[in-house]
């Protein structure tokens, strides 16, 4: 894989693995914690989308962050202060009020708006451009080790030792990603020249456009608002499904959270080998497809049989089309969006991909006890068939011809 015959590029890589998995123990120990806690999957919805808000909020100044200061050691401050506003829930497991969790989790949210942008920005920046999908590949991959790691940890941690124990974990993970984050990368590539220092707000509203102005980010846009939408329903009816209809433990949670990861891995390796070529709209829109199919089968699948194994194979399995179409949907930015501009653009579309996901968890936890779990599942499991319906209506229709043609000269 060429990708990582760059040195600098597999450290980062690797720091990235690091970082995922800490925020992989966290997503799936203090939903889960909460919901015990509470009882209330209403109350579940609402600490995710205080968990989600300050990504919104923070868009403007994350996408001026990203393009303006150096890259790589914004990544380095975000991992070491997510240790550092994780300490507060260290009260929390030793009795401390559950209410502190909720700020933590919004400081989580706000750091990790930070990252994201830069972290995606700067891999052009490491690599030559004919291996940028390639490389979304195996970032993928590290994002399923992660999410298998973290997710197992997490739930298994919570289950065995408590909250405390998940956030030491979650602290001596972190370190390790920030250390490796301390020193200067070599690049493949110049770094981009920062623009001018003009206002935030207006630098801002300078990415908007720029998605305005292209097809391809448009498209885009529409995957974000329907998949995101999708992604909160599931972060609430996730939680349910699996403690309530299969009648699982918190173990079970994080590890059929987990086990996605082997679908995803394998689906990275494809990505970032035989498939490096591939399209990103050909990846977004059949993973997509076969994502939407295959969570209908496993939330329709309780009605025939509960059995865990049988729910490991199948989340195992729906995870490698989640890997393409995320694969498809990060190149399709990268591609398109210009480089003095590509921190605001990545922050723009992770601020939409939140604060749709922060609506799609509260609309599943409110209307929970009015439609029931059944008719909310196969919602979200439509949402995500529908927005890759989309994208394969659109590319076969041609209109996106001349924004591919833009795109690659840009990634020359």
């Amino acid at each position: 894989m060429k990708p990582l015959r760059e040195p600098a590029f597999t450290r980062l890589w690797i720091a990235a693995f690091f970082s995922e998995t800490a925020e992989w123990m966290l997503q799936i120990a203090l939903p889960v914690f909460i919901f015990q806690t509470t009882g209330s999957a209403a109350t579940t919805a609402l600490s995710i989308v205080l968990g989600l808000l300050p990504a919104v909020l923070l868009s403007p100044i994350a996408g001026v962050v990203a393009d303006r200061w150096n890259r790589r050691l914004v990544l380095c401050v975000v991992c070491a202060g997510q240790a550092f506003v994780a300490l507060p829930l260290l009260f929390v497991a030793s009795g401390g009020p559950a209410f502190v969790i909720y700020g933590v989790m919004a400081a989580q949210a706000g750091l990790a708006s930070l990252f994201e942008p830069a972290r995606n920005a700067l891999v052009p920046e490491l690599i030559a451009p004919d291996e940028l999908i390639g490389a979304n590949g195996l970032m993928s991959i590290n994002g399923s080790v992660a999410r298998l790691a973290g997710g197992w940890a997490g739930g298994l941690l919570l289950g065995f030792g408590g909250l405390g124990w998940v956030v030491v974990a979650y602290l001596g993970v972190l370190v390790i990603g920030s250390a490796l984050l301390m020193r200067p990368f070599r690049r493949a590539a110049a770094p981009v020249a920062a623009g001018p220092h003009e206002p935030v707000l207006r630098a801002w509203i300078e990415g908007l456009r720029e998605i305005g102005r292209e097809g391809r980010l448009r498209l885009a846009g529409v995957v974000v608002v329907l998949t995101s939408l999708a992604q909160g329903m599931f972060l609430v009816l996730f939680v349910v499904f699996v403690l309530d209809i299969l009648k699982g433990t918190e173990g079970d949670v994080g590890l059929l959270r987990g086990v996605q990861a082997l679908g995803g891995l394998a689906a990275g390796f494809a990505v970032a080998t035989v498939a490096r070529k591939v399209a990103p709209t050909a990846l977004l829109g059949w993973g997509g497809l076969a994502l939407g199919l295959l969570s209908a089968v496993i939330w329709n699948l309780p009605a025939l049989t509960a059995s865990l194994g049988v729910f490991i194979g199948l989340f195992g399995l729906v995870g490698a089309p989640g890997v393409l179409a995320g694969s498809g949907l990060l190149s399709l930015v990268q591609t398109t969006a210009s480089p003095e501009r590509s921190g605001r653009v990545l922050s723009t579309v992770f601020a939409g991909t939140a604060g749709f996901t922060a609506l799609g968890a509260l609309l599943a936890g409110g209307l929970l006890n009015v439609l029931g779990s059944s008719v909310l599942l196969n919602v979200q499991a439509g949402l995500h068939t529908l927005s890759a319906l989309v994208v394969l209506g659109v590319s076969a229709s041609g209109r996106l011809r001349g924004n591919a043609v833009l795109a690659v000269r840009r990634s020359e």
